[in-house]
């Protein structure tokens, strides 16, 4: 393996894609990783771009064939993970590798590339404007929503001291220069 990555993970609703896609507006070295995922796509996404979409079985299937760097079983039936060709796809241009990935799969890529990596939560600043934000997107159901915020007060627990930077994203100006001057500082440095 060679190259370097970067690792953002959030619980939904804290703004870790509005961050990465600000990032990668800013820095042409930059490039996402687009990670495979079984769940179905939402709103307007579509796959080779958001998300590589697959079934529960045929993620399964891959997992089988040693095809992901990582992967995780987020939900029950939903698989999320990061494919072995797409980090070969994107080292082998010169980029540097962009995650956006869930907390666990966060944790697991930095223990995978160590110090080839740097990885950065994304925090809201309370569990109540995570809600609030959910909410606003108009995308999940209600039931969705509070599953989600549940998940989120664990991976906030789960993460505390695992990553090399917490960013709060508490104003969002404040949080893209921040963003900013963290990653041009591993980037560039």
């Amino acid at each position: 393996m060679s190259g370097k990555v970067i690792i953002f993970s959030a619980p939904s609703g804290a703004g870790k894609s509005t961050i990465v896609n600000h990032l990668l507006e800013k820095y042409p070295e930059l490039e996402f990783s687009i990670s495979a995922t079984s769940r179905a796509p939402r709103g307007n996404e579509q796959n080779g771009k958001e998300y590589y979409f697959f079934t529960a079985d045929r993620f399964r299937q891959m997992i089988a064939e040693d095809k992901f760097v990582e992967h995780e079983e987020v939900y029950p039936g939903s698989f999320y993970g990061t494919l072995k060709s797409e980090v070969e796809r994107i080292w082998a241009k010169g980029h540097v590798i962009v995650f956006d990935i869930d907390v666990k799969g966060g944790v697991n890529v930095k223990r995978i590339f160590g110090d080839s990596a740097f990885s950065v939560f994304i925090q809201a600043p309370s569990v109540q404007e995570l809600r609030q934000r959910l909410t606003g997107r108009g995308t999940d159901s209600a039931e969705a929503i509070e599953k989600r915020v549940a998940k989120a007060a664990s991976e906030m627990e789960f993460a505390a001291g695992k990553f090399d930077y917490v960013l709060v994203n508490d104003d969002l100006d404040t949080a893209l220069a921040e963003a900013d001057r963290i990653v041009g500082k591993f980037v560039r440095g």
